[in-house]
């Protein structure tokens, strides 16, 4: 049956390549997004170009932030002057992937993160709580485990020493949706994403920005002594994750969506200069504050629940972005 979905940040990496699942499926999306410069716009026009114009697509321009619009468009009040947003009505669910990401810019502007990813998230959960739907699924992050040093990393893991904003804020994010739960009955699923990557990965992050600056001959700037491990999670396997979390909608949850195997950063470097057939040139960099060790999530919880089980491996991930690089260099 099909349903009308809000997805938040939809044209965002990781919105983009959930959109395309759940209308390739037969559902109805109406993607909001604010195109901010985090990094350039026009990656995430160039993400949307496919639906824009679908009769099952609707793209909304505007901030989270903004409680009136906000609370227009779960009202199903927005676009009412319009021609043709008046059918769409109201949402069956809500996929919350609008954030400010990144743990380095966190430190530089951690009112921003605050505003966004926590406030921001609280308008969504009080139009949600008046207005419906009652499945609500938040996308956060393997950061809000910290300087945990047990691995892997369970959701049972006590969470209480994270170490930059951007970690503070999506652990906030969690007990808001806990609290809307509790408090009001919402289904509210959240996904703490390990490190995703894939065709399309914004390009400041490591894969992508490695993958660039390999490709140019230039300096990959690594930072410490290259043992520090992450686990790097597939963008399909993600999607697939909270497809599932949408559907089984537990009553509340939190999920390790990863890939299950970690990587030293000095492994990635040197696959990546193997997949394009160049040699590696490295700056070596002290380590950066808020950043952690490693990551690497127990996804058993996720398994046992959601059918979860990530199908693509470091090595065959990697081939396939390389493949969309040299595709998408331009």
């Amino acid at each position: 049956m099909s349903q009308h979905l809000l997805i938040t940040g939809g044209a965002g990496f990781i919105g983009s390549h959930l959109t395309r699942r759940l209308l390739d499926r037969g559902d109805r999306i109406t993607v909001l997004d604010d195109f901010n410069d985090y990094y350039d716009p026009q990656i995430k026009r160039l993400n949307v170009q496919p639906f824009v114009g679908r009769d099952d697509y609707r793209l909304v321009e505007g901030d989270i932030r903004n409680a009136e619009l906000i609370e227009s468009l779960f009202s199903g009040r927005y676009g009412q002057a319009g021609r043709h947003d008046q059918a769409w009505g109201k949402f069956d669910g809500v996929v919350h992937l609008a954030a400010r990401a990144g743990v380095r810019p966190s430190l530089a502007q951690p009112i921003l993160y605050e505003e966004v990813n926590c406030v921001a998230t609280l308008h969504l959960l009080e139009a949600a709580r008046r207005h419906g739907p009652e499945v609500f699924t938040f996308g956060s992050s393997s950061s809000v485990y910290g300087i945990n040093k047990k691995v892997p990393f369970s959701e049972a893991d006590p969470v209480d020493q994270p170490i930059s904003p951007y970690a503070t804020t999506k652990r906030t994010g969690e007990l808001l949706c806990f609290n809307y739960h509790h408090l009001y009955g919402l289904k509210t699923s959240c996904l703490r994403f390990f490190t995703v990557y894939g065709p399309a990965q914004r390009p400041e992050m490591a894969i992508h920005k490695f993958t660039d600056l390999l490709a140019r001959g230039e300096k990959i700037p690594m930072f410490g002594n290259g043992d520090s491990r992450r686990d790097y999670t597939y963008v399909d396997d993600i999607v697939t994750g909270i497809v599932s979390a949408f559907d089984t909608a537990p009553g509340f949850e939190i999920f390790n969506l990863g890939g299950a195997e970690t990587t030293r950063l000095s492994d990635l470097i040197r696959w990546l200069a193997e997949e394009l057939a160049v040699e590696a040139r490295i700056e070596y960099l002290p380590d950066q504050p808020g950043d952690v060790p490693i990551t690497y999530a127990d996804v058993s919880k996720a398994g046992e629940m959601l059918g979860y089980s990530p199908q693509v491996p470091i090595r065959e991930g990697l081939r396939r972005f390389v493949a969309w690089y040299k595709e998408h260099r331009k």
